[in-house]
């Protein structure tokens, strides 16, 4: 309601999943980050390498998201349209850091 995240069809050449989120009814971050945490959680997402979030997040939401899926996956990185490229802003990868730019 406040908040959606679902996987997104396009397959990757690098296998990497990308989950697009954007918000839903106007609420605040107190209804908000609950809400992507539900979204996130009903995904059933079982972890891997690295994940890809695709879409608007406030920064409540953003570290919400992150911290939930970072101790399934190596790396999070989040889309930046200005760069037009992912950006990691979560590694436990050692081949893969913070700032690290993903095609």
């Amino acid at each position: 309601m406040f908040y959606h995240a679902e996987l997104s069809s396009t397959q990757r050449p690098d296998g990497l999943p990308t989950v697009v989120i954007g918000f839903g009814e106007p609420a605040n971050n107190d209804q908000i980050v609950p809400a992507a945490l539900t979204a996130i959680g009903k995904l059933n997402l079982t972890g891997g390498r690295g994940i890809l979030f695709h879409g608007a997040a406030s920064l409540p939401v953003a570290m919400a998201l992150a911290h939930e899926v970072a101790h399934l996956y190596q790396f999070v990185a989040c889309f930046d349209p200005k760069l037009e490229r992912f950006v990691v802003a979560v590694s436990h990868a050692p081949d893969v850091r913070p700032g690290d730019l993903i095609p």
